[in-house]
């Protein structure tokens, strides 16, 4: 297990001067066992978090699409009503209407 290799790295060491192996050797096995211990914590650990994962960011990458285009339709909609006021309103002022009697 990782925990007994990082043991006995420790126990190696231990009264006598470190060398760079020695030392890259403890950081990896730290790092990996802390990295594990997150996954294990995150609920991330089993075989199939990888598949989860994946599926998780298909969807959000959909939700954000979803959300531009939903914006798109908005922006795209108040444009058309502006238009459509700006235009109805020189429609009044020139009197093609026949709602503004002189």
């Amino acid at each position: 297990m990782k925990e007994e290799m990082l043991a006995r790295l420790v126990a190696q060491a231990q009264g006598r001067p470190m060398e760079m192996v020695m030392v890259r050797a403890l950081i990896e096995e730290a790092s990996d066992l802390g990295a594990e211990r997150a996954l294990e914590r995150l609920g991330l650990a089993d075989r199939g978090a990888e598949g989860d994962v994946r599926e998780l960011r298909e969807l959000l990458s959909a939700w954000r699409d979803a959300k531009k285009a939903a914006r798109g339709a908005v922006i795209g909609w108040a444009v058309r009503i502006g238009m459509a006021l700006l235009l109805l309103g020189v429609a009044v002022k020139v009197g093609l209407l026949g709602l503004v009697r002189a």
